[in-house]
């Protein structure tokens, strides 16, 4: 991922104004003290709203404009404001992720800017150091965001985007002022949703190639989502209860056979040790996974959160480039091409899974539909797309 952190940055020091007509005298000695020797007339507030609410200009421009506006970009490194951002990285400092963030942070000394960029390799303590405050803003994958947002973190519901192409129209429509009002929850705002790939079925025997002959293995369950063990069980499988860090050692290991994961995974975390020699990837993805910035809303006001969302979709190809290279790392020799009928199996298999769970609660009716919409523009002869509903 390498959107402009720095974008948090900027509209942070205009929090407490732009969702205002005016300034109270309270908000402008707020922004004195954060930015000396500026004066912020009401023509510079009107001026700023417009930059800030326009869709005609590039996210980027826009953010140039409010820089040199109020004098951001002259001011001294550090001088004004610090912000702490929490990355969750299996690979850690040294990960993907965690470096494209820091080639952004030199971005944000040029306007002033203490920018702290705190690396995770468990996303379990770094979800709780956000909770307890910890953490401005956090980095984590969809399914952990949906504590947060449910509408954002049913992204990831199962077998709902069939493709990158699916997950690039939802982005883009997500990325629109008009779904700003789904964007917070409590006292969390939604500031980014980047794609991280395709999810499949990686197996340690080639046989287990339809869900029939799943039953009786072992399945890789997360322990803090209750609901994908009783899918598991549901099927005649066996839920082996483990974290995104430790399963893929388990399934290298030999301790589970079926281990569900974005085939970006396949080389970063050697998952050919666990396919080896007669185990596969089937070749049909179960979802599109995500990854999500959740932000305090007392720090990143949803106006500042929605410049950043675009900013979020507007790196969409960056982003898809680098999966694309990840992926095409898997050797076509492990895929395993399952027939139609198959396939049909499994679609229908996750409608009515998504069906039983958003009458629990754990999918977002609003987002399902959505996502519903998407694939008829793409397919109207589906035959979910003739329901009325």
């Amino acid at each position: 991922m390498r959107t402009r952190l720095s974008v948090f940055f900027i509209l942070s020091l205009l929090c407490a104004t732009l969702s205002a007509a005016t300034l109270t005298d309270a908000q402008k000695t707020q922004l004195k003290t954060l930015l000396p020797g500026v004066t912020l007339s009401d023509d510079i507030i009107e001026k700023l709203e417009d930059v800030f609410y326009t869709r005609e200009m590039p996210v980027r421009s826009r953010l140039k404009a409010i820089s040199q506006m109020v004098g951001l970009d002259q001011m001294p490194a550090g001088s004004t404001l610090k912000r702490t951002i929490c990355i969750w990285d299996i690979g850690g400092r040294n990960g993907p992720v965690f470096n494209a963030a820091m080639e952004q942070r030199a971005l944000a000394v040029e306007y002033g800017i203490n920018l702290d960029l705190v690396p995770y390799t468990n996303e379990t303590v770094m979800v709780e150091e956000f909770k307890a405050g910890r953490c401005d803003a956090a980095l984590m994958s969809g399914l952990r965001a949906r504590q947060f947002n449910l509408y954002s973190g049913s992204v990831d519901a199962i077998g709902a985007v069939p493709d990158d192409k699916h997950m690039q129209t939802l982005l883009q429509v997500l990325s629109h002022p008009k779904q700003a009002g789904h964007m917070v929850q409590g006292d969390y705002v939604v500031m980014g949703i980047y794609s991280a790939g395709a999810a499949h079925i990686f197996v340690n025997d080639r046989s287990i190639s339809s869900l029939a002959k799943a039953a009786g293995r072992r399945v890789a369950v997360l322990d803090y989502d209750q609901t994908q063990a009783e899918m598991v069980a549901a099927i005649g499988a066996t839920p082996v209860t483990t974290d995104i860090v430790s399963a893929p050692n388990k399934f290298n290991n030999g301790q589970i056979d079926i281990l569900p994961a974005p085939l970006v995974a396949y080389e970063i975390l050697e998952l050919y040790k666990g396919m080896s020699p007669d185990g596969g990837i089937v070749d049909y993805p179960l979802t599109q996974l995500s990854m999500q910035l959740i932000g305090r809303l007392d720090k990143f006001p949803n106006e500042v959160a929605q410049l950043i969302r675009e900013a979020s979709f507007e790196a969409y190809p960056m982003v898809m480039k680098r999966i694309e290279q990840e992926t095409k790392r898997v050797p076509d020799r492990w895929m395993i091409h399952i027939p139609e009928k198959d396939k049909q199996e499994y679609e229908v298999m996750m409608q009515d899974a998504r069906d039983v769970l958003r009458k629990q609660g754990y999918y977002s009716s609003d987002m399902l539909m959505l996502q519903r919409k998407i694939r008829c523009k793409f397919n109207a002869a589906r035959s979910e797309c003739s329901i009325t509903q």
